[in-house]
């Protein structure tokens, strides 16, 4: 029988209705959270940068909340040694035996822990900077570097997101393993796939350039010529561009959409409870964009065995076997990606197959049932080698 362990996680979201926020990161961490606890292991979660301290407690599960230190100067160093010792005294107190943190912009750069440390590669900084072939701010990558440099272990949920931030952070002889964000399956079910709103393209994700949205209103006019009462969805938070200094990638899209505006909506982001609703009622789902690690929507969308059009770089291949499971097309190759889309608005037949290989391929792969206990293996033996 193996033995009971205490884990933490270090996260700057989370999605508990006590902080009113989601995301690929929080998500993902908390689907691995609900199976482990479940497993009757102790978890704890300290969630930093937030606007008070307080403590949630659920069976086998504390949440601490992690007010943001407002340190007159040298924030960056007091803050993240006000964090580390609020984590210590819980390590002490509540025996924890082994905390995860995630590698964006070395959070954990400057802080020691007398148990193991794993680094999770959700998507640092040096790496989303390396994919979009922009430069990065000096003082980030050595945070980075550091955080990366006092880890015991390693997780990349993709490996290729494994390889590129060994590369990157020069770790080649470090191990890193691999282990895929995983879902609860049975809150992804969709007894009706055959329903849907036809012609509804739908994209769910961060309104920012490096998710390949500023492709989409060239794939959307290229699609209208052969399906005009086609219409695309945006779902998600507006950001800055850094690219242009706009204060909002929305407004840059809406300027590129010309007469094909009529078709297009924007609601703008929306609770997490809903997202589904609006993936069923998709015709297709379409990702492209240029850096991500794995990304939990597409895993999502298939799970609700929606055909999905994505990215074709790197990580993607991982996720999609190319068409079988969806589509694999480099965003920047607008007629591709408006011919694969054309496909599946084309063909009912198409999109039930695709989609039906989407659940297939999702249950093989990223179920958390299995998901789940390569990751308490991996714990043990980083715990037990400490």
């Amino acid at each position: 029988m193996k033995q009971q362990l205490h884990i933490a996680y270090l996260v700057s979201h989370y999605p508990h209705k006590a902080f009113n926020d989601d995301g690929g990161l929080g998500t993902s961490v908390y689907n691995l959270v609900e199976r482990i606890r479940k497993g009757n292991h102790r978890v704890s979660v300290f969630v930093y940068g937030q606007k008070s301290t307080f403590v949630i407690e659920e069976e086998n599960l504390k949440i601490y909340s992690i007010e943001a230190l407002n340190a007159p100067f040298l924030k960056f160093y007091f803050h993240r040694k006000y964090i580390e010792k609020f984590i210590k005294t819980r390590i002490k107190f509540d025996k924890i035996d082994l905390l995860e943190v995630p590698d964006w912009t070395g959070i954990t750069a400057f802080m020691n822990f007398n148990i193991p440390v794993v680094v999770r590669f959700h998507g640092s900084d040096t790496y989303f900077c390396h994919l979009e072939k922009r430069k990065q701010k000096l003082q980030n990558f050595i945070f980075e570097k550091l955080a990366v440099r006092n880890a015991d272990a390693f997780i990349a949920p993709t490996e290729f997101a494994g390889k590129l931030s060994q590369k990157l952070f020069k770790i080649e002889d470090r191990y890193v393993q691999t282990i895929h964000y995983g879902l609860e399956l049975e809150n992804f079910q969709n007894p009706e796939p055959d329903h849907f709103e036809n012609g509804l393209i739908l994209y769910i994700g961060t309104i920012i350039r490096k998710k390949g949205v500023l492709e989409l209103p060239g794939i959307l006019r290229l699609v209208l010529k052969n399906h005009p009462d086609a219409k695309l969805v945006l779902i998600g938070s507006d950001a800055f561009d850094i690219a242009t200094g706009s204060t909002s990638t929305w407004t840059l899209i809406e300027n590129e959409l010309g007469d094909a505006k009529h078709s297009v909506s924007y609601p703008g982001k929306i609770p997490y409870q809903y997202v589904q609703e609006y993936i069923k009622k998709a015709h297709v789902c379409v990702f492209p964009t240029f850096a991500e690690t794995l990304g939990m929507v597409t895993i999502e969308s298939m799970a609700l065995q929606k055909p999905v059009v994505n990215s074709n770089i790197g990580w993607a291949n991982e996720l999609i076997e190319d068409g079988i499971s969806g589509f694999l097309v480099h965003p920047t190759d607008h007629e591709l990606y408006a011919v694969r889309i054309g496909e599946i608005l084309s063909s009912a037949a198409l999109a039930k197959t695709v989609g039906k290989a989407a659940r297939e391929k999702v249950e093989a792969d990223f179920d958390i049932t299995k998901i789940v206990n390569l990751n308490i293996d991996f714990y043990m033996d980083v715990i037990n080698n400490f």
